[in-house]
Formats: structure tokens, C-alpha cells, sequence
């Protein structure tokens, strides 16, 4: 079977860190992608292969463009989506991560796509508060159901509307397969979602919180979101977590990776909501972003495992080990330096 008799598909986000992976595993498999771009941000992490796509400009607050985007009996891969913790972001999050998803879903529906999957995140699950009495890690699986809590950010709650949309869509007939990763580790932007991590420790920052960190390779989300279309599963979301250390760990190996000082000063709770304060006026002052927010700051002071073999068990799937993950970004980083 060629690539022009395959099914076509079409990737939203596909300039962003998950995105361009994605986009990069479908060419790898001679699959042909088209994906939505605006012309004012060029392509992306996709400059150096933007020949071998179909581009096509506009926005998931574009009804028209998508339209056009997205034919009939085409995939979906919709991972388009805005991750902010910055108070001055919520509305809009609330556009783009709810009303966009409900656009694309639309218009799924109308083109009678084959399948749409779409990349959601753990903090669609929601974050209930631990309790006191209760030792180890707060565990959430795939069967979680939403909680209003303190600890759900405003960025949870459009990633959680978010998903309502998809499954609004699939009790209207829509074959939908949703995916929820964990932390996302891999190379892209320094400056945007959890590639900040990378920059904090090449920065030889300091701190470190009390709180895990859960995490999946930027490669194994891009795989699972693919094999996972083209498998016979529907109706069905999947945690992504290749598995969680403390955070002290977690930047001291990067950081030995990168030949950098590691954080060495716990940072307790309480604590961590000062310096959220005072790094709001800093970024004020500055016109810059914060590092820390109190959402941020709230949320990596506590435990949670987020279990994620259920793929492993449904489609041909395993997990990179971290070893590998932190030593490939850390190449990337000195390829970088020697530029």
C-alpha cells in the first residue's frame, strides 16, 4: 500500500513540541499529514522538513479554515491546545483549549471523519486533596472522575471542559481515543510548558519542591497517540506515565546530564507560596513570565501516580526508560552550545 492510498491525516498543534513529534512519527510511516498553521507564527519545530506537509493556515477559532482542513473520512490528531499557569491567560485557555475543541469536534462530526484522537492531560483528571491520614502518593487511573478542588488549575478545567466536547462528540457517533500524559520530557522551546524544566536546570537554579514528578518521553506520547489511531480501540482514554521520583531526583540526574550544579535547597510549601508572590511582582515589573505561580507552586508540593500500563496492555507499547530520555535532551543541549 502506498502513502497516497492511505488515509490522510490531519494534526492541530502540529508546530508545538507534542504536536511536531506526532507529525514526525506519521511521516516516518509514509502516512501524509496536513495540519493548520498561522502564517504569523511560521512552522515551527517543523521548519527543517515543512516541505513534505500540507499546510494550511488558520485556527481552531476558525470554523472556516477548519472546514477546509479537515475531508471526509480523513483522521484527526487534535493536540492543538494553550498551557499557561499565568492568571492574565484564563480566558484565553478557555477559548482555545474548550471552544477550539468543540470547533474540531464539529466539524469531525460533519465530515464524518474515520477517527479523531485527541491529547488531553492528567490535569483533565483532576487534582482531589490528599488526605492527612492517608501515607504515600494520592493514585489516579483512568476511571478518575472530576473533583472540584483547590488544586485543579485554571488550565485543568479547560483541558476537563475540553474533554467533555470529545465525548459530547462521541455520543453523537464521532470514533474518538483520547490520551492523557504526564509530564512531557523531550527537545523543543526552552521558554514554553514543561521544556521550562530543561531551562531551570541549565540555569543552575537553585531550588527544588517536595512534590513527584510524573513522566513520559515527548517520543512515546507521539507513538501511543498514533498507534493508537490507527489500532481498532475507540471510546477509550489511556494515562500516559512512563513512572515518578521525587523532584530533587528527577533535576539532580538532568542535571548531572548536563554538567550543571543541581538544586540543593528543599523549598517547603508554605514557602513556595511566598516566592510565587514575589515572583508574580518580578514578572510584572519585568513583562516577563513568572517561573512560579501559585498554581504552580501549589501543586508541586504534593504527591500524586498517575498508573500507566493500561496502553501497554491494549496496543504494542512500552515506555523509554528515563536514562535514555534525559541523555538524548542533554545531546540536544550540546549540539545547541556548540552552534
Amino acid at each position: 500500500m502506498t502513502s497516497s492510498t492511505l488515509n490522510s491525516t490531519f494534526v492541530t498543534g502540529a508546530t508545538g513540541l507534542i504536536g511536531s513529534h506526532v507529525v514526525r512519527y506519521l511521516l516516518a510511516l509514509g502516512r501524509p499529514v496536513s495540519a493548520l498553521y498561522r502564517a504569523q507564527n511560521g512552522y515551527g519545530l517543523l521548519t527543517d522538513i515543512a516541505a513534505q506537509i500540507t499546510w494550511l493556515e488558520g485556527d481552531v477559532l476558525d470554523i472556516p479554515s477548519l472546514e477546509i482542513a479537515i475531508t471526509p473520512g480523513c483522521d484527526v490528531i487534535h493536540c492543538a491546545a494553550l498551557v499557561s499557569f499565568v492568571p492574565k491567560d484564563r480566558a484565553r485557555m478557555e477559548q482555545v483549549n474548550v471552544e477550539g475543541t468543540a470547533n474540531i469536534v464539529n466539524v469531525c462530526l460533519l465530515r464524518k471523519v474515520r477517527k479523531l484522537a485527541y491529547l488531553s492531560s492528567v490535569a483533565a483528571l483532576g487534582r482531589p486533596e490528599p488526605k492527612q491520614d492517608v501515607p504515600g502518593p494520592v493514585v489516579l487511573t483512568e476511571a478518575q472522575k472530576w473533583q472540584e478542588s483547590p488544586l485543579n488549575s485554571a488550565y485543568a478545567k479547560t483541558k476537563y471542559r475540553a474533554e467533555l466536547e470529545v465525548w459530547r462528540g462521541n455520543a453523537e457517533g464521532l470514533p474518538v481515543v483520547m490520551v492523557n500524559p504526564t509530564i512531557v520530557l523531550g527537545e523543543g522551546d526552552w521558554s514554553r510548558s514543561s521544556t521550562q524544566l530543561i531551562k531551570y536546570v541549565y540555569d543552575e537554579k537553585r531550588f527544588y519542591t517536595e512534590g513527584d514528578i510524573n513522566y513520559v518521553d515527548v517520543l512515546d506520547v507521539a507513538e501511543a497517540i498514533v498507534k493508537l489511531l490507527h489500532s481498532p480501540v475507540v471510546d477509550q482514554r489511556f494515562i500516559l506515565n512512563a513512572g515518578a521520583l521525587p523532584y530533587r531526583d528527577f533535576l539532580t540526574q538532568l542535571a548531572q546530564a548536563l554538567g550543571k550544579r543541581p538544586p540543593t535547597i528543599r523549598v517547603p510549601p508554605e514557602l513556595a507560596k511566598v516566592l510565587a508572590s514575589i515572583e508574580s511582582v518580578r514578572s510584572f515589573l519585568t513583562g516577563t513570565s513568572p517561573l512560579v505561580t501559585q498554581e504552580t507552586a501549589r501543586g508541586a508540593s504534593y504527591r500524586y501516580y498517575y498508573p500507566g500500563e493500561q496502553i501497554t496492555q491494549s496496543i504494542d507499547f512500552q515506555y523509554r526508560p528515563l536514562e535514555m530520555t534525559v541523555e538524548r535532551i542533554a545531546r540536544q543541549v550540546r549540539r545547541a552550545e556548540s552552534i
